[in-house]
């Protein structure tokens, strides 16, 4: 994997919302496998996220901060990543969240447009901003992250979520058919129970996160690695005739 990934004269990848988490572990995983590798956040926490992860790597990390729901922020921090790396081989449009459970009788538009904005605006001004430079990559892939909610509708109170996340999937599958004419390969990953995640941490108790094991075929959470290893094999060459696809990654959680 990691000859295949590298062969991108050289890869280089930006991990939108990468301060933790999946996002995070994806971006650790491309810098283990001699990446360049830009760490998108929208949080200006970029000191705390260096000190996890530039060691050893310090010429290869780079690090911008913004709001990806704001057209204006997406192509400031794309350019930079751009500039930073000289070019873009691979995007990988991580930034999205549950925000809030809100039931649908409870729902206001206000969080409705919130859940829209920060899980599928954000994926379309990513996508929209870094083309020019995908463009005129030799292998040019973007990954978005999708979830096993676009396909069961979540748990309680995530219909917005789930509704954003079907989005994704359906923004993934135009945007292949249109990039395709580019050589640009867009593929999704919808992970269903990632364990120690912020995600979870903070919507989903103790014994939600037990029930979920129970239901998943493997008996075990995925792990940030689990879902960062198959993000790498869908921008690498092994993947150059898969585009336009949703990858299910949950153990064996939706079929149970």
């Amino acid at each position: 994997m990691q000859s295949s990934i590298t062969n991108v004269s050289p890869a280089r990848v930006l991990v939108t919302g990468a301060g933790h988490s999946i996002g995070l572990g994806i971006a650790k995983h491309f810098l283990s496998l001699g990446a360049q590798v830009t760490l998108h956040t929208r949080e200006s926490n970029i000191e705390g996220v260096i000190e996890g992860v530039i060691e050893g790597v310090e010429q290869r990390a780079h690090f911008f901060s913004g709001d990806l729901t704001v057209e204006a922020d997406a192509e400031r921090v794309i350019n930079s990543a751009a500039a930073a790396m000289s070019g873009l081989d691979a995007v990988v449009a991580n930034v999205g969240g549950l925000l809030q459970r809100v039931a649908i009788e409870d729902m206001t538009t206000d969080h409705w447009q919130r859940v829209m904005n920060v899980n599928v605006t954000s994926t379309m001004l990513t996508m929209k901003h870094a083309l020019p430079y995908l463009k005129q990559s030799e292998a040019g892939a973007i990954v978005t992250l999708a979830s096993l909610a676009s396909h069961n509708g979540g748990g309680p109170g995530a219909s917005a979520y789930a509704a954003a996340k079907a989005a994704v999937i359906g923004l993934t599958k135009a945007a292949a058919k249109e990039f395709a004419a580019y050589s640009i390969r867009v593929n999704a990953v919808a992970p269903g129970f990632i364990g120690s995640t912020r995600f979870h941490d903070t919507f989903s108790s103790a014994q939600s996160q037990q029930n979920m094991i129970a239901n998943t075929a493997l008996r075990r959470a995925g792990t940030t690695h689990d879902v960062a290893q198959l993000v790498a094999f869908l921008v690498s060459p092994a993947a150059s005739f898969i585009t336009g696809e949703t990858v299910d990654i949950n153990g064996g959680q939706w079929f149970r």
